[in-house]
């Protein structure tokens, strides 16, 4: 008889959980959580109310959570997956102070949460059968909330992912949310639902290319873990192969979140197409979310193969600058020219990424924090100019806003100034910082790209406020939509940032040099 000799299991061992370094992130996820039991179990008729203060509620708790980190919990926690360090809660912060602002005019939807027109409140309805009954339908549309929730709570997680396997999961988490909302135009459904499935495929790609990425690099470094990955680039020269491959592959998927050429090619389409309370949570959060990712990837997982990545970084980084502002040049909708504007946001912002010393990172992380708050009061107010059929989105339709409207158009061209970069603007301190990290770090000619590109961007920023004060008002003049208390508090947060970090912008710039450099 034989007898065959079966090896005793290995006990699992658990890692050991650093919930109070966790706890912005499981407050956001308990909240979507909680958000998703409402959706399920509150009457109707008061789930909007109980949706909008668990989700603010639940954004401000983590805000609070990551303001008192003590110092005494950062580090790298949860089995070396996640990395609790300046940066990341800088990130994180900035992240939740965008969501806030962005909720609140989330919230201005009070019949249609993500309609593309304003619909009046259910007592004023006129018109027929069917549009009153789409209106009221439009209440029930609160699975708005925790679907956002969800995508911001993805977002803190992809900052402060120190693991390829956890970064993939975060990205994952904020992206399915994102797909959704981006298709819940009511009054465009088909163009919102044709953004949505564009959107989602070529996500679906570049998630693909980031996991092959990822998979490629285990292979070279035996590890996912970044500070693995960086080891290896240091004590394993060989192996170029999936070193160049690897590295092609995941900053592909990561290039395609920040909206970089040639990955940009899904944002004039979804923004144009999602709901623009939605596209300004998207233009400004997930920007942020996506060059923290980048960063933290760049400078802790593959700084030992900067003589690699580089210089491919520079030329992309010139041409997205570059490809944006020529088309935004020529784009005659509101919302693509800030898409394209986004784009060449992106090239910006690849300046201070590609620095890769201590000053490009604080200067990114400064821009990141001035860009995402500017975005999210701009696309507020584009939210509330409306034309005869819905939101003005042609440029003609902005003609004459100055006269009829002159403190909105007053607060938009502030916003359109600052994302231009002229001096005593939030923008302007951010241009500098990448600009001056870059030209120290040799990139002399991307710098005078950015010069260019930022001429060039001045013209199409500047033609829209010719349009609003020094052209008359055509027969469709634009309209303009009172705003709720949310929603003002918003764009008044977006003011004040847009001028406090322009003109006193010494004390933001040194808390974001504070929180450097990252842990690994």
């Amino acid at each position: 008889m034989v007898h065959l000799a079966v090896p005793m299991a290995e006990t699992l061992t658990f890692p050991s959980l650093q919930y109070r370094a966790m706890a912005p992130i499981l407050i956001v996820l308990g909240a979507a959580v909680l958000g998703v039991v409402v959706e399920a179990l509150v009457p109707q008729a008061a789930r909007r109310a109980v949706q909008l203060a668990v989700t603010l509620g639940g954004l401000a708790t983590a805000l609070v959570f990551v303001v008192a980190t003590p110092g005494s919990e950062l580090g790298v926690v949860a089995g070396g997956t996640l990395a609790i360090d300046g940066p990341g809660l800088f990130l994180q912060m900035t992240i939740l102070v965008v969501a806030i602002a962005a909720m609140l005019v989330v919230a201005e939807r009070r019949v249609d949460p993500a309609g593309d027109a304003f619909a009046p409140r259910a007592s004023s309805l006129v018109g027929s059968g069917e549009e009153q009954e789409q209106t009221r339908r439009g209440w029930s549309q609160t699975e708005v909330w925790p679907l956002s929730l969800f995508a911001v709570g993805g977002m803190l997680l992809f900052v402060t992912a120190n693991d390829l396997l956890i970064l993939f999961l975060a990205l994952e988490v904020m992206s399915l949310p994102l797909y959704l909302l981006a298709g819940m135009a009511r009054r465009r459904r088909l163009l919102s639902q044709e953004a949505a499935m564009k959107y989602f495929l070529l996500g679906s790609f570049a998630s693909a290319f980031l996991l092959y990425g990822s998979a490629m690099l285990f292979g070279y470094a035996g590890s996912l873990d970044f500070a693995a990955i960086a080891d290896a680039f240091r004590d394993k020269p060989g192996q170029l192969g999936l070193q160049v491959i690897g590295l092609t592959l995941l900053g592909a998927g990561l290039l395609f979140k920040a909206a970089a050429v040639p990955f940009h090619m899904w944002a004039p389409d979804v923004y144009q197409g999602a709901p623009t309370p939605i596209t300004g949570f998207m233009a400004g959060a997930v920007k942020v979310a996506a060059f923290g990712a980048l960063l933290r990837v760049m400078y802790v997982a593959l700084g030992g193969a900067a003589w690699e990545w580089q210089p491919a970084f520079w030329v992309i980084a010139s041409v997205t600058m570059l490809v944006g502002v020529v088309l935004a040049v020529t784009s005659s909708d509101i919302k693509r020219m800030l898409a394209y504007s986004s784009v060449a946001h992106a090239g910006f912002l690849l300046l201070g990424v590609v620095a890769f010393s201590t000053a490009g990172l604080s200067a990114t992380m400064f821009y990141l924090l001035a860009y995402g708050l500017t975005t999210v009061g701009a696309f507020a107010v584009v939210m509330l100019v409306r034309g005869p059929s819905g939101e003005a989105g042609h440029l003609s339709s902005w003609a004459g806003l100055g006269r009829t409207s002159p403190v909105l158009a007053g607060v938009f061209a502030l916003f359109l100034l600052a994302l231009a970069g002229i001096p005593l603007t939030s923008g302007f301190t951010a241009k500098f910082g990448v600009f001056a990290a870059a030209i120290e770090a040799g990139g002399v000619w991307p710098v005078i790209a950015a010069v260019v590109a930022s001429a060039i961007s001045a013209f199409f920023y500047l033609k829209v406020i010719v349009l609003m004060f020094f052209a008359r008002p055509g027969p469709d003049a634009p309209a303009v939509v009172v705003p709720s208390l949310l929603t003002t508090t918003a764009i008044g947060v977006a003011v004040v940032a847009t001028l406090l970090l322009g003109v006193f912008p010494q004390a933001f710039l040194d808390l974001a040099s504070g929180s450097t450099p990252f842990l690994r």
